[in-house]
Protein backbone atom coordinates (compact mmCIF):
# COMPACT_ATOMS: atom_id res chain seq x y z
CA UNK A 1 0.00 0.00 0.00
CA UNK A 2 1.52 3.35 -0.98
CA UNK A 3 2.61 5.54 1.89
CA UNK A 4 1.72 8.85 0.17
CA UNK A 5 3.83 10.83 2.61
CA UNK A 6 2.19 9.50 5.77
CA UNK A 7 4.05 7.76 8.55
CA UNK A 8 2.99 4.45 10.03
CA UNK A 9 2.72 4.56 13.80
CA UNK A 10 3.17 0.83 14.19
CA UNK A 11 4.33 -1.79 11.73
CA UNK A 12 4.91 -5.44 12.62
CA UNK A 13 7.87 -7.09 10.89
CA UNK A 14 8.01 -10.87 10.44
CA UNK A 15 11.50 -11.01 11.94
CA UNK A 16 10.05 -10.05 15.29
CA UNK A 17 11.08 -6.41 15.57
CA UNK A 18 8.52 -3.67 15.76
CA UNK A 19 9.27 -0.36 14.09
CA UNK A 20 7.80 2.64 15.84
CA UNK A 21 7.32 6.11 14.41
CA UNK A 22 5.91 9.33 15.76
CA UNK A 23 3.48 11.24 13.54
CA UNK A 24 4.67 14.60 12.18
CA UNK A 25 8.25 14.03 13.28
CA UNK A 26 10.08 17.22 14.11
CA UNK A 27 13.59 15.76 14.07
CA UNK A 28 15.44 13.46 11.76
CA UNK A 29 17.36 11.71 14.53
CA UNK A 30 16.88 7.94 14.54
CA UNK A 31 17.34 6.06 17.80
CA UNK A 32 17.75 2.33 18.32
CA UNK A 33 16.87 1.26 21.86
CA UNK A 34 18.32 -2.12 22.88
CA UNK A 35 16.61 -2.99 26.14
CA UNK A 36 15.04 -6.25 27.37
CA UNK A 37 13.02 -4.84 30.30
CA UNK A 38 9.53 -4.40 28.83
CA UNK A 39 8.25 -1.75 31.24
CA UNK A 40 11.39 0.37 31.07
CA UNK A 41 11.60 -0.05 27.30
CA UNK A 42 8.05 1.15 26.72
CA UNK A 43 8.56 4.10 29.07
CA UNK A 44 11.74 5.17 27.27
CA UNK A 45 10.06 4.75 23.87
CA UNK A 46 7.13 6.93 24.93
CA UNK A 47 9.53 9.62 26.10
CA UNK A 48 11.67 9.53 22.96
CA UNK A 49 8.59 9.75 20.74
CA UNK A 50 7.39 12.75 22.72
CA UNK A 51 10.77 14.35 21.94
CA UNK A 52 10.14 13.76 18.20
CA UNK A 53 12.76 11.08 17.58
CA UNK A 54 12.31 8.17 15.20
CA UNK A 55 12.51 5.11 17.46
CA UNK A 56 13.17 1.44 16.83
CA UNK A 57 13.96 -1.23 19.37
CA UNK A 58 15.39 -4.69 19.90
CA UNK A 59 14.85 -6.83 22.98
CA UNK A 60 17.72 -9.34 22.89
CA UNK A 61 21.27 -9.83 21.66
CA UNK A 62 20.47 -11.52 18.35
CA UNK A 63 17.72 -9.14 17.21
CA UNK A 64 19.91 -6.19 18.19
CA UNK A 65 22.89 -7.59 16.29
CA UNK A 66 20.77 -8.05 13.18
CA UNK A 67 19.45 -4.50 13.29
CA UNK A 68 22.82 -2.81 13.82
CA UNK A 69 24.25 -4.94 10.99
CA UNK A 70 21.57 -3.92 8.48
CA UNK A 71 20.55 -0.36 9.39
CA UNK A 72 22.20 2.89 10.44
CA UNK A 73 21.18 5.10 13.36
CA UNK A 74 22.07 8.47 14.79
CA UNK A 75 22.31 6.99 18.27
CA UNK A 76 22.09 3.54 19.86
CA UNK A 77 20.94 3.21 23.47
CA UNK A 78 22.57 -0.01 24.58
CA UNK A 79 21.93 -2.13 27.66
CA UNK A 80 24.84 -4.39 28.65
CA UNK A 81 22.94 -7.35 30.08
CA UNK A 82 20.78 -8.84 27.31
CA UNK A 83 19.11 -12.21 26.73
CA UNK A 84 21.41 -14.26 24.52
CA UNK A 85 24.56 -12.20 24.95
CA UNK A 86 26.27 -9.04 26.13
CA UNK A 87 25.83 -5.53 24.87
CA UNK A 88 29.61 -5.22 25.04
CA UNK A 89 29.84 -7.90 22.33
CA UNK A 90 27.56 -5.76 20.15
CA UNK A 91 29.95 -2.86 20.73
CA UNK A 92 32.83 -5.07 19.63
CA UNK A 93 30.93 -6.04 16.48
CA UNK A 94 30.22 -2.39 15.64
CA UNK A 95 33.91 -1.59 16.09
CA UNK A 96 34.97 -4.44 13.79
CA UNK A 97 32.52 -3.30 11.13
CA UNK A 98 33.79 0.32 11.42
CA UNK A 99 30.26 1.59 12.00
CA UNK A 100 29.96 5.20 13.11
CA UNK A 101 26.77 5.30 15.21
CA UNK A 102 26.85 7.22 18.46
CA UNK A 103 26.57 4.79 21.37
CA UNK A 104 25.14 5.58 24.77
CA UNK A 105 25.33 2.69 27.24
CA UNK A 106 22.40 2.60 29.66
CA UNK A 107 22.95 -0.08 32.24
CA UNK A 108 22.44 -0.92 35.90
CA UNK A 109 25.97 -2.32 35.93
CA UNK A 110 27.64 0.83 37.21
CA UNK A 111 31.11 -0.54 37.87
CA UNK A 112 34.26 1.27 36.77
CA UNK A 113 35.31 -1.81 34.79
CA UNK A 114 32.12 -1.79 32.71
CA UNK A 115 32.45 1.92 31.97
CA UNK A 116 36.09 1.67 30.95
CA UNK A 117 35.55 -1.40 28.80
CA UNK A 118 32.48 0.08 27.12
CA UNK A 119 34.27 3.34 26.31
CA UNK A 120 37.34 1.45 25.08
CA UNK A 121 35.11 -0.53 22.71
CA UNK A 122 33.77 2.67 21.16
CA UNK A 123 30.86 3.84 23.32
CA UNK A 124 30.50 7.63 23.46
CA UNK A 125 28.97 7.88 26.91
CA UNK A 126 27.66 5.83 29.85
CA UNK A 127 24.46 6.50 31.80
CA UNK A 128 23.70 4.40 34.87
CA UNK A 129 20.15 3.28 35.69
CA UNK A 130 18.01 4.73 37.14
CA UNK A 131 18.26 8.05 35.33
CA UNK A 132 16.12 11.11 34.65
CA UNK A 133 14.75 11.37 31.12
CA UNK A 134 15.90 14.99 30.85
CA UNK A 135 19.46 13.79 31.36
CA UNK A 136 18.99 10.96 28.85
CA UNK A 137 17.79 13.44 26.24
CA UNK A 138 20.66 15.82 26.95
CA UNK A 139 23.21 12.99 26.61
CA UNK A 140 21.69 11.84 23.30
CA UNK A 141 21.76 15.32 21.80
CA UNK A 142 25.26 15.95 23.07
CA UNK A 143 26.87 12.87 21.55
CA UNK A 144 25.00 13.24 18.25
CA UNK A 145 26.16 16.84 17.92
CA UNK A 146 29.74 15.95 18.77
CA UNK A 147 29.82 13.22 16.16
CA UNK A 148 27.75 14.72 13.35
CA UNK A 149 28.55 18.41 13.61
CA UNK A 150 31.81 18.48 15.58
CA UNK A 151 29.93 20.03 18.51
CA UNK A 152 28.61 22.94 16.48
CA UNK A 153 24.87 23.51 16.23
CA UNK A 154 25.21 25.25 12.86
CA UNK A 155 25.96 23.69 9.48
CA UNK A 156 27.22 26.06 6.80
CA UNK A 157 27.50 25.34 3.09
CA UNK A 158 28.30 28.30 0.82
CA UNK A 159 25.69 31.01 1.53
CA UNK A 160 23.31 28.64 3.36
CA UNK A 161 23.28 28.05 7.13
CA UNK A 162 21.24 25.59 9.18
CA UNK A 163 20.65 26.29 12.86
CA UNK A 164 20.02 22.82 14.29
CA UNK A 165 18.84 24.00 17.70
CA UNK A 166 16.25 26.41 16.30
CA UNK A 167 15.57 24.31 13.20
CA UNK A 168 15.92 27.30 10.93
CA UNK A 169 17.63 27.77 7.57
CA UNK A 170 19.16 31.03 6.38
CA UNK A 171 20.29 32.13 2.92
CA UNK A 172 22.76 34.90 3.69
CA UNK A 173 20.88 36.54 6.60
CA UNK A 174 17.35 35.87 5.33
CA UNK A 175 15.37 32.97 6.76
CA UNK A 176 14.20 30.30 4.32
CA UNK A 177 10.82 28.95 5.44
CA UNK A 178 10.62 25.15 5.21
CA UNK A 179 8.15 22.59 6.49
CA UNK A 180 9.32 19.82 8.76
CA UNK A 181 10.10 17.23 6.11
CA UNK A 182 11.80 19.77 3.85
CA UNK A 183 14.07 20.70 6.77
CA UNK A 184 14.84 17.02 7.45
CA UNK A 185 15.62 16.37 3.78
CA UNK A 186 17.87 19.42 3.53
CA UNK A 187 19.61 18.44 6.75
CA UNK A 188 20.50 15.07 5.24
CA UNK A 189 21.87 16.75 2.11
CA UNK A 190 23.79 19.33 4.16
CA UNK A 191 25.52 16.58 6.15
CA UNK A 192 26.36 14.77 2.89
CA UNK A 193 27.39 17.53 0.44
CA UNK A 194 28.64 16.60 -3.05
CA UNK A 195 27.61 13.00 -2.45
CA UNK A 196 25.17 11.01 -4.54
CA UNK A 197 22.14 10.27 -2.36
CA UNK A 198 19.98 7.42 -3.58
CA UNK A 199 16.23 7.90 -3.29
CA UNK A 200 15.86 4.83 -1.07
CA UNK A 201 18.64 6.06 1.24
CA UNK A 202 17.02 9.47 1.53
CA UNK A 203 13.61 7.94 2.20
CA UNK A 204 14.96 5.59 4.86
CA UNK A 205 16.89 8.37 6.59
CA UNK A 206 13.93 10.78 6.74
CA UNK A 207 10.92 8.45 6.97
CA UNK A 208 12.36 5.37 8.69
CA UNK A 209 13.51 1.88 7.87
CA UNK A 210 10.09 0.43 7.00
CA UNK A 211 10.18 2.51 3.83
CA UNK A 212 11.01 -0.72 2.00
CA UNK A 213 7.37 -1.68 2.45
CA UNK A 214 6.26 1.22 0.24
CA UNK A 215 5.27 0.51 -3.37
CA UNK A 216 6.40 3.88 -4.76
CA UNK A 217 8.86 6.62 -3.86
CA UNK A 218 6.98 9.27 -5.83
CA UNK A 219 6.37 11.25 -2.64
CA UNK A 220 10.15 11.73 -2.34
CA UNK A 221 10.18 13.35 -5.77
CA UNK A 222 7.40 15.73 -4.73
CA UNK A 223 9.12 16.78 -1.49
CA UNK A 224 12.50 17.30 -3.16
CA UNK A 225 10.89 19.21 -6.03
CA UNK A 226 9.33 21.69 -3.58
CA UNK A 227 12.60 22.04 -1.69
CA UNK A 228 14.57 22.69 -4.89
CA UNK A 229 12.09 25.38 -5.90
CA UNK A 230 12.45 27.15 -2.56
CA UNK A 231 16.24 27.04 -2.76
CA UNK A 232 16.17 28.44 -6.29
CA UNK A 233 13.78 31.27 -5.41
CA UNK A 234 15.79 32.23 -2.32
CA UNK A 235 19.04 32.73 -4.22
CA UNK A 236 20.83 29.83 -2.55
CA UNK A 237 24.18 28.85 -4.04
CA UNK A 238 23.81 25.20 -3.03
CA UNK A 239 21.56 23.35 -5.47
CA UNK A 240 20.02 19.89 -5.32
CA UNK A 241 20.80 18.25 -8.63
CA UNK A 242 18.86 15.25 -9.92
CA UNK A 243 21.00 12.30 -11.01
CA UNK A 244 18.71 10.52 -13.44
CA UNK A 245 17.87 6.97 -12.42
CA UNK A 246 19.68 7.16 -9.09
CA UNK A 247 18.83 10.06 -6.80
CA UNK A 248 20.14 13.51 -5.95
CA UNK A 249 23.28 15.44 -5.03
CA UNK A 250 23.74 18.73 -3.19
CA UNK A 251 26.22 20.76 -5.23
CA UNK A 252 28.00 24.04 -4.55
CA UNK A 253 26.61 25.93 -7.53
CA UNK A 254 23.82 28.41 -8.22
CA UNK A 255 22.56 26.50 -11.26
CA UNK A 256 19.35 24.86 -10.07
CA UNK A 257 18.46 23.31 -13.42
CA UNK A 258 19.03 19.59 -14.10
Amino acid sequence: MPLHGHIFIFFQILSGFRYIFAPNLFLIMKILLIEDDKKLRETIIDFLLSEKYIVEYATDYYSALEKVSVYEYDCILLDIMLPGGSGLDILQELKQRHKKESILIISAKDSIEDKVLGLDLGADDYLAKPFHFAELNARIKSIIRRKQADGDTNIVFKNMRMDLDKRKVFIEDKELLLNRKEFDILYYFMTNPDRLIYKTTLAESVWGDNIDQVDSLDFIYSQVKNLRRKLRQSGAIPAIKAVYGFGYKLCACDDHSD
